[in-house]
């Protein structure tokens, strides 16, 4: 027991170290609306290009190829400098299958803080710039995309984009990477919630006219460079006894895919038009039948008015007191106009479909005429 007491006796007689002052924290003032503008001078320099680092494009070609069917969409990080946006990084977002909406929007908004609190520990780009989307044969046109694009031109500096990857392009060799964001006119319409057919005559609006592409170019760094020409260069066989053909190997095995004559995307791709086309046959249904039970309410809203009308002028020739005009709204619900949204996005739905098909039919029927020829039939 003596080591320790003299231990405790030793700590007792050594001066207390004496407390570092403080250090005093600064304090940041907001800036002043009217002065944001002044100092932001960036925000006045308008967005002309993209530019996608080669990073982000293996990222998304990844999750997109590992997501089930078409449902990978992810945050787009970078700058943007001098009216290009360069987007750097990107993480992928949870899909929930089973769960609610409400459920799975508060895990993405979970998952999405947790990566960004992290990426700023390392000190990683944690800018959000945008989001993606990997669709499928060119459809892209949905309701869950225009909503989460106009929240980022609420919110966002320069709005933000959306980069939409198709997978079917890129399996068949073409990396398809496109950039878009909303137009003004339809951020116009969208922030009224008026999809009317008046608003849409006021507006413009069309299914070609809901988006604009932003001109894309994607940025390799010398790093990359160099491990895409290893992959290319081919390295001599390890078999001593190899034949002249074999005697060099390439890092990447070679791909036939482009021979493939495509038959069985072209069969895809009729199904999903038919699918639209039904769907929007639907859509079309049920407007309609709004249209016709709104006609239904006006007609007898007039035909009371009509009828009051010639009742006060009758007792008005009788010299008596006409009866007041009553609320004709509050006698007759009469439902507002249903918005036309959904069809736009159907149509829009319909009219990529088709290009799809009318790419990939016109490349199959090429490769199906260069078979025919060198087979000498």
């Amino acid at each position: 027991m003596a080591a320790p007491s003299m231990a405790a006796a030793l700590a007792a007689s050594l001066p207390v170290p004496s407390a570092a002052p403080a250090t005093p924290q600064p304090k940041y003032e907001a800036i002043p609306a009217s002065m944001a503008k002044v100092i932001d001078i960036e925000a006045e320099i308008p967005l002309t290009n993209i530019q996608l680092d080669g990073m982000v494009v293996s990222k998304i070609i990844k999750h997109a190829r590992e997501a089930p069917s078409t449902t990978a969409h992810g945050l787009l990080l970078g700058l943007d400098l001098d009216g290009t946006l360069e987007v750097s990084n990107s993480f992928p977002l949870p899909y929930h299958a089973h769960d609610d909406d409400e459920k799975s929007a508060k895990a993405i908004a979970r998952h999405q803080g947790s990566m960004l609190r992290s990426l700023k520990e390392v000190q990683a780009d944690d800018s959000v710039v945008g989001f993606y989307q990997a669709t499928a044969l060119g459809a892209f046109f949905n309701q869950t995309l225009v909503d989460t694009q106009a929240i980022h031109q609420e919110k966002l500096r320069h709005g933000g984009v959306v980069i939409v990857h198709d997978i079917s392009q890129t399996a068949r060799g073409n990396a398809s990477f496109r950039a878009y964001r909303l137009t003004a006119a339809f951020m116009d319409a969208y922030k009224k919630s008026n999809f009317n057919t008046a608003s849409l005559i006021n507006h413009r609006l069309t299914f070609s006219s809901i988006l604009e592409e932003v001109p894309l170019k994607i940025r390799t760094n010398p790093l990359l460079s160099s491990f895409l020409g290893t992959l290319t260069k081919s390295i001599p066989s390890p078999l001593a006894d190899a034949s002249p053909d074999e005697a060099y190997e390439a890092a990447v095995a070679p791909s036939y895919s482009a021979l493939d004559l495509g038959t069985a995307g072209v069969t895809r791709n009729l199904e999903q038009i038919v699918e639209a086309v039904d769907a929007y046959r639907a859509e079309d249904g049920n407007v309609s039948y709004l249209i016709r039970q709104i006609a239904r309410e006006r007609a007898k809203a007039d035909n009371y008015i009509a009828k009051r009308k010639e009742e006060n002028q009758a007792r008005i020739a009788q010299g008596l007191v006409p009866l007041p005009e009553e609320d004709v709204s509050r006698l007759f619900k009469v439902p507002a106009e249903p918005s036309r949204l959904e069809s736009l996005l159907l149509l829009g739905q319909i009219d990529a479909y088709a290009k799809s098909l009318g790419d990939t039919a016109s490349t199959s029927l090429v490769k199906m005429y260069a078979a025919k020829a060198s087979a000498g039939m």
